[in-house]
């Protein structure tokens, strides 16, 4: 089996390189999309409200994420607290807006993947790391020390910056990252992003050069390449169809895709029609439909199992 690349590039000297490199775009702040050229490292905060340390939620083996991700001990996830895209509709609002969790440094962050590989988790899932990644390469070679040596997952919004993503070529085997906005309306509206749809296109054409398409193990675990994940959301399926098409015709037929059908409104949503109810079945199953029109030929399969109870159990 193919070992990590963030465990070639620490034995290459390469990993420091990234490091510092990382560590500048800190200070005036530039490491994603919204680049609010704040002095972080003087823990000065913009959009995501993060300084110079990362701020942890929580950390644990997760069994509902995607099946490539999960296998049989679990998906290793550390939910890091604030986001740099900030939906209003998030499903972990409590975390991204509220900023519950506690700040952690270098050895804390390592030893916190190091656990949850202990642990039997086959991975280890950042789960929104877009305004973090300086702070994720610099707990990586503690981590290394104390024997970290599992595939890392880059769980985004999609909101990431093209000049970033580079510094991590090599260091994530799997990149997950969500498309959640087609036009600039509904980036503007939803995340005051009207520029998301363009930067996701961007990340996401350079997330797939650097890893490919999904690849996984005889035992049907992802060791390398792209998943990305679309929620369906209500009144939406005209993106829906935009933005599958992108996947199919600009990525590859390939793409492994969850199209994601657990949409119900959180945070502020109530106060934005059509986003104030829940996804409809029916919603779902044009969704679906769009995404075999555009030639998607990978679903996560977990989800097709759900799709077919629900369509037997009419």
């Amino acid at each position: 089996m193919t070992r990590p690349g963030y465990l070639v590039l620490h034995e290459q000297g390469k990993l420091a390189n990234r490091i510092a490199a990382a560590r500048e775009k800190l200070s005036p702040c530039r490491v994603c999309p919204r680049e609010c050229k704040v002095d972080r490292l003087s823990d000065e905060n913009g959009v995501c409200r993060t300084g110079a340390k990362a701020v942890v939620s929580s950390y644990a083996p997760h069994f509902g994420e995607e099946s490539p991700l999960v296998g049989t001990g679990g998906s290793g996830t550390i939910f890091l607290t604030h986001c740099n895209l900030l939906c209003v509709f998030c499903q972990n609002y409590e975390i991204s807006h509220l900023g519950q969790g506690i700040e952690t440094d270098d050895g804390q962050f390592s030893s916190m993947m190091v656990s949850l590989q202990r642990q039997g988790c086959h991975n280890i899932n950042f789960v929104t790391p877009s305004h973090v990644v300086p702070q994720i390469l610099s707990a990586l070679p503690k981590a290394v020390e104390k024997g970290l040596s599992v595939p890392l997952i880059y769980n985004s919004s999609g909101y990431d910056s093209v000049e970033t993503l580079e510094l991590l070529e090599g260091v994530f085997d799997i990149y997950m990252p969500d498309f959640k906005f087609w036009t600039k309306e509904s980036g503007k509206r939803y995340a005051k992003a009207p520029d998301y749809s363009e930067k996701a296109k961007r990340a996401i054409l350079e997330m797939h050069r650097q890893v490919g398409d999904l690849v996984m193990d005889a035992e049907g675990v992802a060791v390398r390449g792209l998943l990305v994940r679309h929620l369906v959301m209500p009144g939406s399926l005209d993106e829906t169809r935009e933005i599958l098409r992108f996947l199919a015709r600009e990525l590859s037929v390939d793409t492994y895709v969850n199209v994601m059908d657990q949409y119900r409104p959180c945070g502020k949503a109530h106060d934005f029609p059509p986003i104030n109810r829940r996804l409809r079945n029916d919603e779902f199953q044009e969704a679906l439909k769009l995404a075999r029109e555009a030639g998607l030929r990978r679903l996560d399969e977990r989800d097709w199992a759900r799709i077919m109870k629900r369509l037997f159990s009419r």
